[in-house]
């Protein structure tokens, strides 16, 4: 007995937790909730009017709290609370007439009492995402409407005029819709047309000319304590140089006098040593000098007189020889014209004779006569051109020996005039203050041979010339022929 009846409780505790849960189920299920930024919006069964409400609605609103649904009898939907945006793009006409484009952005709601909320689920319940597009719209025609009384100058001046008449338009449309304007912002009003910007452009040249004046006094000002700054400052590096300059003055007179100390006693040093080396290499030049004297210009001037001797011997020798023989053809030319003349004479008395002798031989004796007058003038001209000849002959012996022994008379002019050509070949020498030789004596010696060998070149000079002119001579006649006996002639007198 006692079994059976705990079986039965627990049978009906089983029951009753099986009910117990199956009634949480069915609560849990038929129970909903209505979050802070929606609205439950239930239909199915008769409801009175909520509160704010004055005729009854035929559903319920519920926010903000939980409500029981039957399932199958009632039917809940959504309507969000949340704020919205929707941006405004219309082109309006001024009252000017002027097409202007207004950009502005709208931000809504659905109104927390149940008049905006039954008003908006009556429309947008089920249509929710045209609700921008139909805000959009209501927006657009009274902004039009608005702009057309107004001017653009109006519009950007006082453009909260422009916000508050589109709102105060459009408010009573949005509250039929259930909605609230939370916000309306004019952001841009273009103009295609360029009105605003020449509108602004007068004022914009005003604000930029006095800011470039006021920009130009700053410059100037700034300009001004720049320059005056800069000139303290050069004016401090100025002093400043100075003052390094007049110690960088006694510092380096000192390190120059430091410096100079040692170059300068070793300069000193140097200098005396110089002194007797060149002292030491005049004595060296003076007897290279005397051993050249005695060496080379000795010989060279014995050599050369007796060139020059034997040359004017055998020059004296060939005119001598010459002379004679045209002495020699001088006379026979006048022993031979005088014994002519004596033989015409002769001949002449002869005729002469027979002629007077006999009368008619006249015409006889003037022919001898005059034969021997020819004859007398023919031998005066053989005497004549014999006289010529044998001076010819001595001008072309004195020609023949000055071009046989012209060596002879160039070492004698040499000869003469040497100590001209060694005091002109040594005048270099007189402007040297101090001459330093690199190989000692030897050097001088060296220095003064070349300095006398160009009386050698001379030489070589004057023959090649001579050689020259003889050379053009022999092919000029007779007139080129007497060119050598002046030079000749003038040779022995230098």
């Amino acid at each position: 007995m006692g079994g059976f009846v705990l079986s039965s409780v627990a049978v009906l505790v089983g029951v009753a937790v099986v009910v117990i849960v199956a009634l949480l189920a069915l609560w849990r299920m038929m129970w909903r909730v209505a979050e802070p930024n929606e609205a439950l919006v239930i239909s199915g069964l008769h409801q009175g009017a909520p509160n704010g409400v004055g005729e009854s609605l035929g559903f319920k609103i519920v926010t903000g709290k939980g409500t029981l649904v039957m399932p199958g009898v009632q039917v809940v939907r959504r309507l969000s609370l949340d704020l919205r945006e929707t941006d405004l793009q219309v082109d309006c006409v001024s009252q000017q007439g002027i097409p202007l484009k207004i950009r502005a952005v709208v931000i809504y709601k659905v109104g927390d009492d149940y008049a905006s909320i039954a008003n908006a689920a009556r429309r947008f319940l089920d249509q929710q995402n045209q609700m921008d597009q139909r805000v959009h719209n209501v927006f657009a025609g009274h902004l039009r409407a608005i702009v057309g009384n107004m001017t653009v100058e109006e519009m950007i001046r006082d453009r909260e005029k422009l916000t508050q008449l589109t709102r105060e338009h459009a408010g009573t449309e949005m509250e039929k819709l259930g909605l609230i304007i939370d916000s309306l912002q004019v952001q841009e009003i273009d103009d295609p047309t360029g009105y605003i910007k020449n509108l602004a452009r007068p004022h914009a040249v005003a604000i930029e000319r006095e800011a470039r004046i006021a920009q130009a006094g700053a410059d100037r000002e700034a300009t001004q304590k720049e320059q005056e700054a800069e000139a303290l400052k050069a004016q401090a590096r100025r002093d400043s140089q100075i003052k390094q300059a007049g110690y960088q003055a006694e510092v380096d007179q000192a390190t120059a006098l430091a410096r100079q100390a040692g170059p300068l006693s070793e300069a000193t040093n140097r200098q005396k040593v110089v002194v007797e080396e060149t002292k030491v290499a005049e004595l060296e030049a003076q007897r290279a000098e005397q051993r050249l004297y005695v060496e080379v210009r000795k010989p060279a001037d014995a050599k050369a007189y007796q060139e020059v001797t034997l040359a004017k011997a055998e020059r004296d020798a060939a005119i001598a020889a010459a002379e004679a023989r045209a002495r020699e053809v001088e006379l026979a030319a006048a022993a031979q014209a005088g014994k002519t003349k004596t033989l015409a004479g002769a001949d002449a008395e002869r005729v002469r004779l027979e002629a007077t002798a006999n009368s008619e031989q006249t015409r006889m004796i003037g022919l001898a006569e005059a034969d021997a007058t020819r004859a007398k003038g023919l031998a005066e001209g053989d005497a004549v051109r014999a006289r010529g000849m044998a001076e010819a002959e001595a001008i072309k012996a004195r020609a023949d020996a000055l071009a046989e022994n012209q060596d002879a008379v160039i070492g004698q002019q040499l000869a003469e005039r040497w100590p001209e050509i060694v005091e002109a070949a040594a005048k270099p020498f007189a402007g040297i203050d101090q001459l330093v030789v690199l190989n000692g004596a030897k050097g001088l010696s060296e220095t003064l041979a070349q300095a006398l060998s160009q009386g050698a070149t001379g030489l070589d000079l004057a023959r090649q010339l001579l050689s020259g002119k003889n050379g053009k001579r022999s092919k000029g006649g007779v007139n080129s022929e007497t060119e050598p006996v002046a030079a000749t002639d003038k040779s022995p007198e230098r």
